[in-house]
């Protein structure tokens, strides 16, 4: 065997030989002398290798390992140089070792598997042909089923570009196999092949191929367009929470125009910085939504955005609203830096603690409305934060009952690792209903403060927001209880009718409360 023949190879067929009953063949049997070259069989029966990131699965798996370690062993991310060193093999099998993928879940490109299927049906022989490390190579063909062995990277040899080449012409020949591959890394084996077919392909490689006089057969897409993919990760719908950086302003009852343009900038400044931790979030959560019957949708989890790009994408929006907050209040910038620190901390690490998550989700809501009241430079009352510490706890309650809830409705035990399970259902209702009607309890000894008359010309019309409040809150973990909430409040709100109707209520009355 070629030097590259270190590289893992698996001939034997995986779960495909299982179903048809074939034992498993030996290696030196199965690719011996190029038996299988064009000479010897038709061209749609020639081998049909196969490449795995970016081509079979839409992301690249190297470095959704990468975001599964940091999230779950991050102080090993300060022995990437160290593997690295040891050479490209080594850093993807010491990295796939401590973060492996499920391959039940990767984000397979459904339009070549299909073609698969089919070539598969009709005898033709598949190979799986990666660079990723061996352990994930062979997971995921025996997931799948469907190929016949598995060339790999074993830790020692990296089996990507030309390496790759050397070694599938060793065992074919040349000209004696056919090609799917999607980047500039995979020109050496598609010049090559006798049969070059695309999945997913990068920006210019078709172009690319053209000016190279390479024939491509078949072209694979499974893929929603990047900018769409960007604009679904921002998450604007989520911006809607940063409407609390003007309730200061509205109730201290100092709506002038330059400080409400100030608020304007706060509110841009704060959402755009969300946005950008809102990226890191679903990078470093990948995996886990991968297994979620509604996130695995999220362009990360999906392979329609690479983590490459949200880094990038989260650089530059972090980089803009900490520009903008510059000119404002100091303090402004002090609390939008605090609020991702908290964010940080809670993606890698608190949101898998019992209920100091969700301590940490409310106190995220109250970091708002900090940053609104030094943006607009006005007060935080007592009784606003005391009001908002309750209120926001209830509501964080409701997002994680619901996902126990739905998983229960579902029969599936919790697997992300935040500690909760299904039978903290009861308690969980009770620490929410009884936060709720905490925060209501503030709000009518606020009513009653004789701050509130310099404030509001007729405030004992305030007494009519209680019982909307009591009705909201009532209705919202009702609704949770019967497995109808959605497992992110915010969007239950902005979506359902009666609780918009509720909003717009809740403003005329406090409207009426202050003419």
């Amino acid at each position: 065997m070629a030097a590259e023949g270190r590289a893992n190879i698996s001939a034997d067929r995986t779960s495909k030989a299982a179903n048809s009953g074939s034992e498993s063949i030996a290696t030196d049997a199965v690719f011996s002398g190029g038996e299988m070259s064009q000479n010897s069989s038709p061209l749609t029966m020639l081998p049909l290798c196969v490449d795995l990131d970016g081509t079979l699965v839409k992301s690249d798996t190297l470095a959704d390992s990468l975001c599964v370690l940091a999230r779950t062993h991050p102080w090993d991310l300060l022995r990437l140089p160290g593997w690295l060193l040891g050479g490209k093999a080594r850093f993807k099998q010491e990295v796939s070792a401590r973060a492996p993928l499920d391959a039940a879940h990767l984000p397979y490109n459904e339009a070549l598997i299909v073609y698969l299927r089919e070539q598969a049906a009709s005898g033709r022989p598949l190979y799986l042909s990666t660079g990723a490390d061996q352990h994930l190579a062979k997971e995921v063909a025996q997931h799948l089923g469907l190929f016949d062995g598995v060339f790999s990277s074993d830790g020692v040899t990296n089996l990507t570009g030309g390496a790759k080449l050397r070694l599938l012409e060793s065992h074919f020949g040349r000209d004696g196999f056919a090609y799917v591959g999607n980047s500039r890394k995979d020109l050496p084996l598609l010049g090559a092949a006798k049969g070059a077919m695309l999945a997913n392909p990068t920006p210019g490689l078709q172009g690319l191929l053209q000016r190279k006089k390479i024939p491509v057969q078949q072209v694979f897409q499974d893929r929603a367009s990047g900018l769409q993919s960007i604009w679904r990760a921002l998450r604007v719908h989520q911006w809607a929470k940063n409407v609390l950086i003007f309730l200061p302003l509205i109730l201290a009852h100092a709506l002038k125009m330059n400080m409400l343009l100030q608020s304007a900038v706060a509110f841009l400044s704060f959402s755009l910085v969300a946005s950008s931790t809102y990226i890191v979030n679903d990078v470093l959560d990948l995996a886990a939504d991968r297994v979620h019957p509604r996130k695995r949708r999220r362009p990360f989890a999906a392979g329609d955005l690479s983590v490459l790009a949200g880094i990038c994408v989260a650089a530059l929006l972090f980089a803009a609203g900490v520009a903008i907050s510059l000119p404002m209040a100091p303090k402004f910038t002090f609390w939008l830096l605090v609020y991702c620190v908290v964010t940080l901390a809670y993606s890698l690490y608190f949101k898998r603690v019992v209920i100091v998550d969700v301590i940490i989700l409310s106190a995220l809501y109250t970091l708002r409305i900090l940053a609104g009241a030094a943006a607009a430079r006005v007060p935080v009352s007592d009784w606003m934060a005391g009001f908002s510490i309750f209120f926001f706890f209830s509501l964080a309650l409701v997002k994680r009952f619901s996902e126990l809830e739905n998983l229960r409705a579902r029969g599936v035990a919790p697997s992300n690792g935040r500690g909760y399970l299904v039978h903290d259902l009861e308690q969980l209702r009770a620490f929410g209903t009884g936060s709720a009607f905490a925060s209501i309890v503030v709000f009518t000894l606020y009513i009653n403060n004789p701050e509130v008359r310099n404030l509001y010309h007729h405030p004992q019309r305030l007494w009519l927001l209680t019982p909307l409040l009591i009705w909201w809150m009532s209705r919202v973990w009702l609704r949770a209880s019967r497995g109808q909430m959605h497992e992110d409040p915010v969007i239950f709100a902005l979506t359902d009718r009666a609780s918009l109707l509720a909003g717009v209520a809740i403003f005329l009355i406090a409207l009426s409360a202050s003419i």
